[in-house]
């Protein structure tokens, strides 16, 4: 059978941002996104940090990019409603919102966990993906069939020793994404899901594990066919599940107990 032009760029025609798209998940999932046909909307902290990335999605033929620079560590509600702005004045919709940025300085027991740095690991993972995402609702709401994936982990699925803020945060994320999943089902236009990516090879990997051969883990590029997956029309109207990721194949993998609707 012939692939036809929606299997080679599944993502065609649709606006997509990406958030922690400097490195790791966030950058290996906005080039596959620009290579699967996506006009990706790339956001970090600085604009200079994302032109290597702006400049690799052009050298590699993908639509014309854009950098939208927002510091998750300090934005305000008014920064995300401003950068919404941004988007609606320059696309009018918002097709897909991929939430990769992540956080944890070190892994440590409750007992010892600094209070603000507790703080700041809650407010980048869950406080920023909550107030990005309500700034950019009416963006998706405009769009005919769009996409909300938020990252999780396994840490937030099943608590383990140490983790602390970041399994806290992500356990937030959980229900933050069915909450949202629930409120958007009736008409199927919106859908709303998390994906663990399992362990890949990310600098924020290396920092909480450094006695660990980074090696040994998968890149994150390896991960991506899950993102584009949700993001992309196959699994339209597909909202409320948590997902996993593939080892073996990269794709999409339903977590064991995990609710949504089709």
């Amino acid at each position: 059978m012939e692939k036809t032009q929606a299997d080679d760029k599944p993502l065609s025609e649709r606006i997509v941002l990406v958030t922690g798209a400097l490195e790791g998940i966030g950058r290996a999932v906005s080039l596959a996104s620009a290579a699967a046909g996506a006009t990706v909307v790339l956001t970090s902290f600085k604009q200079k940090d994302l032109e290597p990335v702006y400049d690799e999605i052009v050298s590699r033929g993908g639509p014309e990019p854009a950098i939208l620079p927002l510091n998750l560590h300090k934005a305000t509600e008014a920064d995300y409603i401003a950068a919404a702005n941004v988007i609606g004045e320059s696309f009018a919709r918002l097709d897909g919102l991929v939430h990769c940025a992540a956080f944890a300085p070190y892994l440590s027991r409750i007992d010892d966990y600094d209070v603000k740095e507790w703080e700041k690991v809650v407010h980048v993972n869950l406080n920023a993906p909550f107030m990005l995402t309500q700034a950019c609702l009416p963006l998706l709401r405009a769009a005919p069939d769009a996409s909300v994936i938020f990252t999780s982990d396994r840490v937030g699925r099943t608590g383990k020793a140490y983790w602390g803020a970041f399994a806290a945060a992500k356990f937030g994320i959980e229900g933050l994404m069915q909450v949202l999943a629930e409120e958007t089902s009736e008409n199927g236009a919106l859908r709303v899901n998390s994906i663990d990516p399992g362990v890949v090879r990310t600098t924020m990997r290396v920092t909480l594990y450094p006695g660990e051969d980074p090696n040994v883990n998968p890149l994150p590029e390896t991960i991506t066919p899950a993102y584009i997956a949700l993001l992309g029309a196959q699994t339209r109207g597909l909202t409320g599940h948590a997902f996993s990721v593939d080892p073996e194949t990269g794709g999409l993998a339903e977590y064991p107990g995990a609710a949504g609707s089709h």
